[in-house]
């Protein structure tokens, strides 16, 4: 019998193949933490679904039980954490998802990722004089907000692997938005603490009470507006979304906001969800799969433990000096590499295979020192990549997210991370759900050294992420772990984190998930506020680290 486990930090419990690494962090303004509860191992012989909200997880195994694919159930389980956790995900946002055809042993990578309007240009985010906006003042805004691809992306990926009738998958959110749902105590947390979101009149009449309270945990929470536009979706498809009334509302909304942005019909009509190549990369006899720019989690979580292949990390506990140094250090390389190649290819071209080079991941490994930090990493310069320059990143990246796990009775399996950005994305609500904030996702910096940024804001360019839905095969090709995580660019490294818990340490499941985390994005060692990490801190100074602790 298939079951779930949820804690209330939203770090997932799981068992045999399934995995949803990591947990959002305390950070300046997205989601708030909300503690760490303990969970058990649990296993299952006939299929799974591991999601950030149990009614959402119930959602994908009624699908299941009714004879859907994995396909068929991701697509019930992310429209129920629609209903139940709205902060996080959503149809008014995007989505990368990787599927695995174990009859073919086939892998397709579908990209839902946002696109900025036509019309957007790469000062976007710069004031009168040049300088960037305040963060919240760009993402309570309407020009913060890209085209959707959520929707597009889920029909698309259904039309190739869905089992059940499209409107069939519709029902258990359906259900959640009309009937109600108990609101956890995180997501009670986050309307209390929310800056932004009571300037939204709709947003205020849905999560506030009269006196401008947050509605609490416990209280049931109804959706209707969204009921009846999942409704529209379920009957029409996708073209009842981006085009028709649905469309007109979020054109109106964003066009009318106090800061309004310039997001048009039309941009929302010529949008089309991608299928891609997965990427994949060699780590210690498994094969790592992910999913391709303008992501930058598939190729940076296979750059990070390419360059860490060379240690001997099984010789470290994982919880030591040894391996945080280690660990952290790649990860310096990593981001160095990840911040200024990778962006959506069809506007900044890099041939990102030369990242996972075998010769270039050894020199780039080289630097790596046992008795001293290299300090912060410049990005390498992979043999063959010609005259590519770009200039210096400054994207504003922050925790947010959802992530599924699937795994259907025929072995097919679904990793898909979604995202509307920051907590409650842009704060504007139409028609029951969240719009994104994902152009903040771009640099707002547009040039440096006269050389343009490769995530630039352009227009129809998809921001780069870092989401990392991931699929991981043993040595003789079966799959193994299911996987990703929520949390900003942090992404990268939860996920690294937790595949080296399970290959170098073989740990199980429920130890690499509670695995305390660290690392480094270039910018010093972050290390979880927790006992067993807090003695370390000096010896990691020693080598020179700049060491920060985060709030769990």
């Amino acid at each position: 019998m298939v079951r779930w486990v949820i804690s209330a930090a939203g770090r997932l419990a799981f068992a045999a193949l399934i995995l949803a690494a990591g947990a959002a962090r305390a950070q300046p303004a997205p989601e708030a933490a909300s503690g760490r509860t303990e969970n058990k191992a649990v296993t299952a012989t006939r299929h799974m679904v591991v999601a950030a909200n149990p009614l959402a997880a119930q959602a994908g195994l009624d699908i299941l039980r009714a004879g859907g694919s994995a396909m068929d159930a991701a697509i019930a389980a992310q429209l129920a954490l629609n209903v139940v956790e709205p902060q996080s995900s959503g149809i008014g946002g995007g989505a990368f998802l990787l599927h695995f055809d174990a009859a073919r042993a086939v892998m397709a990578a579908y990209d839902g990722r946002e696109t900025a309007p036509a019309s957007a240009r790469p000062e976007r985010f710069l004031d009168a004089s040049g300088q960037p906006l305040r963060y919240l003042q760009a993402v309570g805004s309407g020009l913060s907000v890209g085209v959707p691809g959520l929707v597009r992306m889920l029909a698309l990926a259904h039309a190739r692997h869905g089992v059940l009738a499209w409107e069939r998958l519709f029902e258990p959110a359906i259900r959640l938005a009309d009937g109600g749902f108990a609101i956890s105590p995180r997501l009670a947390l986050l309307i209390d603490r929310d800056p932004l979101l009571r300037r939204d009149a709709a947003a205020r009449a849905l999560f506030y009470r009269a006196d401008g309270s947050g509605r609490p945990a416990g209280e049931m929470l109804r959706n209707p507006a969204l009921a009846t536009t999942l409704r529209s979706i379920a009957a029409g498809g996708p073209e009842a979304f981006y085009k028709g009334e649905i469309a007109r509302d979020i054109v109106a909304a964003v066009r009318g906001h106090p800061v309004p942005g310039d997001l048009s019909l039309d941009d929302l009509v010529r949008y089309r969800a991608r299928e891609r190549m997965a990427v994949c990369g060699a780590y210690r006899m498994h094969r790592v799969c992910g999913v391709p720019p303008p992501s930058s989690g598939g190729v940076t979580v296979a750059l990070l433990l390419g360059l860490l292949e060379r240690l001997p990390v099984g010789d470290a506990a994982p919880l030591s000096v040894r391996a945080i140094h280690w660990f952290s250090e790649a990860g310096k390389l990593a981001y160095a590499d990840r911040d200024h190649y990778l962006a959506d290819p069809d506007f900044a071209p890099f041939p990102y295979a030369r990242l996972l080079d075998r010769d270039y991941l050894a020199a780039r490994s080289s630097l790596i020192r046992e008795d001293r930090t290299l300090g912060t990493a410049s990005p390498g310069r992979p043999a063959g990549i010609g005259a590519v320059r770009f200039g210096r990143d400054r994207t504003p990246e922050l925790p947010s997210t959802s992530h599924l796990s699937i795994v259907d009775s025929r072995g097919n399996a679904v990793a898909l991370t979604s995202s509307i950005e920051s907590a409650f994305g842009s704060r504007i609500l139409v028609r029951g759900f969240l719009l994104n904030n994902q152009l903040t996702d771009f640099s707002w910096l547009p040039e440096s050294g006269g050389a343009p940024a490769a995530n630039r804001v352009e227009g129809g360019k998809r921001p780069r992420s870092s989401m990392a839905p991931t699929l991981v095969f043993g040595p003789r090709g079966s799959l193994r772990f299911v996987l990703g995580s929520p949390g900003g660019n942090e992404i990268i490294n939860y996920v690294a984190l937790t595949l080296m818990a399970l290959v170098d340490w073989g740990l199980d499941a429920l130890q690499a998930i509670d695995l305390p985390r660290y690392g480094s994005r270039n910018r010093g060692i972050e290390l979880e506020r927790v006992p067993q990490l807090e003695p370390l801190a000096r010896p990691l100074a020693d080598l020179g680290h700049s060491v920060r602790f985060e709030e769990q």
